[in-house]
């Protein structure tokens, strides 16, 4: 997944905050692995990062999110990133807000 970050008056900044499928695409992107591959050879390959899960920046090694998946064989980079979809998900979902967070969404817009 990719989000826009507010807007700032500087010229400087990425475009768009990339996080969990989008950054795991990204890293492949950036790699030279070929599929069919296992989820091991894939988390060797990339050296193990730590992948952003939410737009607030928490991370998990992919080797953890990959150990999530049912399956260990993946015929192409669009089944792999299929296959970790619904972890980021739960990732993502699973997260008890901060306290900012708690508060922010107390407060009316």
């Amino acid at each position: 997944m990719g989000m826009r970050p507010p807007p700032s008056n500087s010229d400087e900044g990425p475009d768009v905050i990339e996080f969990g499928i989008a950054e795991v695409a990204a890293e492949l992107d950036s790699d030279d692995l070929s599929f069919p591959a296992t989820g091991t050879e894939v988390v060797e390959s990339l050296a193990d990062p730590r992948i952003k899960y939410d737009v607030d920046g928490h991370t998990v090694p992919l080797s953890e999110a990959v150990s999530e998946v049912e399956r260990e064989q993946f015929d192409s980079k669009q089944e792999f990133l299929n296959a970790l979809h619904p972890v980021f998900e739960r990732y993502r979902n699973s997260r008890t807000p901060g306290v900012i967070e708690r508060v922010r969404a107390a407060l009316p817009l």
